[in-house]
């Protein structure tokens, strides 16, 4: 066995312990997310209160699909990417003018 095998095996160990503490604490986590988000609201004068929010409900939601999904996208960085295919902009039927 390769060093990287140990080392992808460990990773898969680590993973796997993550995915259960997220299952059994998930709602301590998005209190925690939530209580963050809140003391940093206070220190800043609520000046970043929307993109606050959006981090919290980011955050809670990653939670959430870490918790309840156990399709590859919770675990693949490639699954995961937001661009789908065919999202893109129109296929233009004229060349560009120049």
């Amino acid at each position: 066995m390769s060093m990287f095998d140990n080392l992808k095996g460990k990773a898969d160990q680590l993973r796997e312990k993550a995915e259960g503490f997220i299952d059994e604490n998930a709602d301590k986590i998005k209190d925690g997310i939530e209580k963050a988000g809140d003391f940093v609201d206070e220190k800043t004068g609520g000046r970043f209160s929307e993109q606050v929010d959006n981090v919290q409900t980011g955050a809670a939601n990653l939670v959430d699909k870490a918790s309840t999904d156990d399709t590859p996208a919770a675990t693949d960085p490639i699954a995961t990417d937001p661009v789908q295919p065919g999202t893109g902009p129109a296929p233009r039927d004229t060349p560009p003018a120049g």
